[in-house]
């Protein structure tokens, strides 16, 4: 009946069906301008994490700014008058491009010891290293041994300084009355604005590029790097994968109708998919940006097999018309191709159980991909075959291909060699997934010769680290006093609507903190840690070395200048919260670091060590968001291959209704897919975003091979009756299509070595050997199993 209907519908009316894609391809052409691509960090984020909304609060209460930051290491002495002046011209320059708030450098910070006025003078009438008459060694000095300041806008070897580069806030107003494409279309416009900034400030750094290295960094710069990564990646993968297409169809058919047919299907599935895409607003990430160069390699498989299947009919039968010969192809490929569809898209639908964002979509832009493929293939193929003639069809006959005869040799002869190997392949792959794990850091998912990673680099050896951490410490809702200590602070006038405030730095909230800062401080894994604690140190330097008693603390908060104020102690202390936050930034590039212990540790310590009731703390920041989405990468793996083995199996029930050759189908593919996991365990390469979804879809992809095969096996068994004649007649048919199809997925994926983001790199090169194992498999394997087992009967 479906078939019935397929055929008056699409085969009988293919100038109709023509013009119907060519209106499809243009509309939703049309909608291929609304194709976006997206790099934010929220891309790299579990959906619904907590920690996600309490960092957002945390973020809120404390204040922060965008911003930029630049590594400046001179050719010369950092104190030299070139250097300074070089520091002030690239200072001035990047502060009047339009869009930046305020630069803050070495020559920023306020000197607080370079004279011997009263300190309340000091504090309210701070002189700076571009000031004139300031002891600029002196100075340098003061700032080198500051808590605060040291490997923060210098280095301890004191070769190279931080510029930050504060960006102007650009927020989207009366955002609750604002639709949904109108925040969208604002996004956009902030990431062009983005882009325009990063560009002119990279043009400025040029000029300066004979004073010393200067690096450009910060969260803007990485997620417009990243845009363009992913703008490059989709490019260079799709046209590497299309040309690599083209050869590969050329030396199979070796003629130009069999380029332009599959050619066609392939432009028409990925333009409508694009346009697709565009209209329903799903935006690319980095994860999903070699989805173009799957589409093209998975909807060429079908149709080398479709266009093998069509040439065999033809041979078969030669006086058959045209027409009989399309309705015998689409006919026996249905099948194959529907279940083969279906097992993929179970692959990448298993992805959307995984709980991280990007993965999630790249599941569903698949799921999609493969259904318009699988259209495009049994309705614009037919068509377009249908407009030929016969003779413009034919191909040179080849010989038998060599490699799918001797793989059909040794699977008669050497099946003890095969299941010897296979066992040996097992133990392997069980040892190398006991050393799976998933620490790894961001800056080793870029290439060292990139900038990002440079920048990060040196940012986290010489100016305190990169990835940032929050501990938040909470106080019990009392209050206590301190008597005064008679200093210069006493002399202060301390009445006013700020008295009450004075009173909340009591004995035990500043020795928390205190305690606190210096335990994070003797963590090796933790380069600065800035909180209360550091502004405290440099009040007691500044107060003779003498310590600070809590009223007096107060009396100085009070007293302090609001600009002093809002930029180095508001951030640490809230207190109208009744807490403090001590900041600190993760050395990534330390080797042996481990995230998840380490918060681990830190979580126990400040429990068990420094008696801290769970109460009393909270961690936060980018290092736990990193971490959760690295600790769900074992569950996600876990659970999307646990998913894409019970689905295809259950399918392979339905299409063979056979339990012994559902078994035989499934077990080769799930053996190279889990020596491909086995081999990233044994050369200790850390699970990430892109390698745990090798495992399912290989299984997904590979597992077309198996179908397509024992479809092709039990066809043929039925006419001879005969398992060693089967195979033969098998691999020297249906293998050839296997094994063509099979070298331009794996050499498809090898694209993916020219990109820039290292877990595509990685994602490329394993799904690629994981595909090859997977064929050589079903050719060898496989047969094997079906001569032992003999699921048909014997």
């Amino acid at each position: 009946m479906l078939s019935q209907l397929y055929q008056n519908t699409i085969l009988k009316n293919p100038k109709s069906i023509f013009l119907l894609l060519l209106i499809t391809l243009l509309s939703f052409g049309y909608f291929s301008k609304d194709f976006r691509l997206d790099a934010s960090s929220d891309t790299l984020l579990i959906e619904g994490d907590p920690d996600l909304e309490y960092l957002k609060k945390v973020t809120e209460r404390y204040g922060s700014k965008e911003f930029l930051i630049l590594t400046y290491s001179p050719n010369e002495r950092m104190v030299t008058e070139s250097s300074i002046n070089n520091l002030l011209s690239l200072k001035y320059k990047i502060q009047s491009l339009d869009w930046v708030h305020s630069v803050i450098t070495l020559l920023d910070i306020p000197l607080l010891s370079n004279s011997e006025a009263p300190l309340q003078e000091r504090l309210e009438s701070f002189k700076t290293l571009k000031d004139e008459g300031v002891d600029i060694e002196r100075g340098f000095k003061e700032i080198l041994n500051s808590p605060v300041f040291r490997n923060f806008v210098i280095s301890e070897d004191a070769k190279t300084s931080g510029i930050i580069v504060y960006i102007k806030k650009d927020e989207l107003k009366d955002i609750q009355n604002k639709s949904v494409q109108e925040i969208e279309d604002y996004k956009d416009t902030l990431k062009n604005k983005n882009h325009k900034n990063i560009t002119q400030i990279r043009e400025i750094i040029k000029t300066y590029g004979d004073v010393g290295k200067i690096y450009l960094g910060g969260i803007p710069m990485i997620t417009d790097d990243m845009m363009s990564f992913i703008k490059s990646d989709i490019i260079v993968f799709g046209l590497g994968v299309l040309l690599f297409i083209i050869a590969t169809l050329w030396f199979i058919f070796r003629k130009l109708i069999w380029i332009i047919v599959p050619i066609s299907s392939c432009f028409f599935s990925v333009l409508i998919m694009t346009g697709l895409l565009g209209l329903l607003g799903w935006k690319v990430t980095v994860i999903s940006s070699n989805f173009i160069a799957l589409m093209l390699i998975l909807t060429m498989a079908m149709n080398i097999h479709m266009s093998t299947r069509f040439l065999q009919l033809r041979e078969d039968f030669p006086n058959l018309d045209n027409f009989k010969i399309i309705t015998m192809t689409t006919s026996k490929m249905f099948w194959p191709i529907i279940y083969t569809v279906l097992t993929t898209i179970c692959a990448f639908l298993s992805l959307v159980f995984s709980g991280i964002k990007p993965i999630i979509d790249f599941g569903w832009m698949m799921t999609l991909g493969l259904i318009t493929s699988f259209i495009i293939t049994f309705t614009l193929l037919p068509t377009l075959l249908s407009f030929m003639s016969s003779n413009k069809m034919k191909v040179k006959e080849d010989a038998d291909s060599k490699i799918t005869s001797f793989f059909a040799k040794i699977s008669i002869n050497n099946k003890s060699i095969i299941f010897l190997v296979t066992g040996l392949v097992v133990t392997l792959s069980v040892i190398g997934i006991s050393k799976l794990e998933v620490e790894n850091s961001f800056i080793n998912y870029f290439n060292k010769n990139t900038e990002i990673y440079k920048g990060m680099k040196l940012i986290d050896e010489k100016l305190g680290g990169t990835t940032p951490l929050e501990v938040i410490l909470k106080f019990p809702d009392k209050v206590a006093t301190e008597s005064s200590e008679d200093d210069e602070f006493e002399s202060w006038d301390d009445e006013g609507s700020k008295d009450d405030e004075k009173y909340w730095f009591t004995k035990d909230k500043v020795e928390k903190i205190q305690k606190v800062h210096s335990y994070l401080d003797s963590l090796p894994a933790v380069g600065k840690v800035l909180s209360f604690s550091s502004i405290i140190e440099v009040a007691t330097q500044l107060n003779n070395n003498k310590p600070l008693g809590t009223l007096e603390m107060g009396v100085l908060y009070s007293k302090i200048p609001e600009s002093i104020k809002k930029d180095i102690i508001d951030p640490y202390i809230s207190i109208k919260d009744n807490e403090a936050r001590i900041s600190l930034r993760i050395i990534d590039s330390q080797d042996g670091l481990r995230r998840n212990d380490l918060i681990n540790q830190i979580n126990f310590d400040l429990e068990n060590k420094l008696k801290l009731n769970k109460e009393e703390f909270k961690l936060a920041g980018v290092l736990i968001l990193f971490n959760n989405l690295l600790q769900s990468l074992f569950k996600s793996q876990i659970l999307t291959l646990g998913l894409v083995i019970v689905g295809i199996f259950f399918m392979f029930m339905i299409l063979f209704r056979n339990f012994k050759l559902s078994l035989i189908g499934v077990v080769p593919n799930f053996i190279a897919a889990f020596f491909i996991l086995g081999i990233i365990g044994l050369l200790g390469i850390p699970l990430d975003m892109m390698t745990i979804t090798i495992a399912a879809i290989t299984i997904g992809i590979a597992v077309d091979n198996s179908i397509h095969y024992i479809y092709r096996f039990k066809e043929e068994f039925l006419k001879n009756k005969d398992y060693n004649k089967t195979l033969k007649v098998c691999h020297s048919t249906v293998g050839v299509a296997i094994l063509n199809t099979s070298i331009t997925i794996v050499f498809g994926f090898s694209i993916l070595v020219f990109s820039k983001f290292i877990p595509t790199i990685y994602f490329g090169v394993f799904t690629g050997l994981a595909m090859l194992l997977a064929m050589i498999s079903v050719l060898t394997l496989l047969p094997s199993l079906i001569l032992i087992s003999k699921p048909f009967g014997k």
